[in-house]
């Protein structure tokens, strides 16, 4: 496993307005997105896991793809950045053509 390195200040600023503006486009991601929202407040996977109240390893695991989380553990993330969960139109051709018939 690779050594969490601590981002500097500026790298934290960068990573939240980035993503901001890609939650505010709809496009953040579970699992995909969860290494970036942690990385945002600069904290390891064992950091974070205590501020959201779970375990190293079952962050790792949300991250990795190999486990989903709860509703409840969605909303605890969300709420680290005033977020809340929403159903977000998807904007793909393959929606647009379920809509059309």
């Amino acid at each position: 496993m690779a050594r969490f390195s601590r981002p500097s200040k500026e790298e934290v600023r960068a990573r939240r307005k980035a993503l901001g503006v890609k939650a505010a486009a709809g496009r953040l991601r579970f699992p995909d997105d969860l290494k970036e929202i942690r990385m945002t407040f600069g904290k390891s996977q064992e950091e974070f896991a205590a501020l959201i109240g779970l375990t190293r390893r079952q962050v790792a695991e949300m991250e990795s793809g190999n486990a989903n989380p709860t509703y409840e553990t969605i909303m605890r993330v969300g709420r680290l950045f005033g977020y809340g969960l929403a159903f977000v139109p998807d904007r793909s051709d393959e929606a647009d053509e379920n809509v059309q018939g």
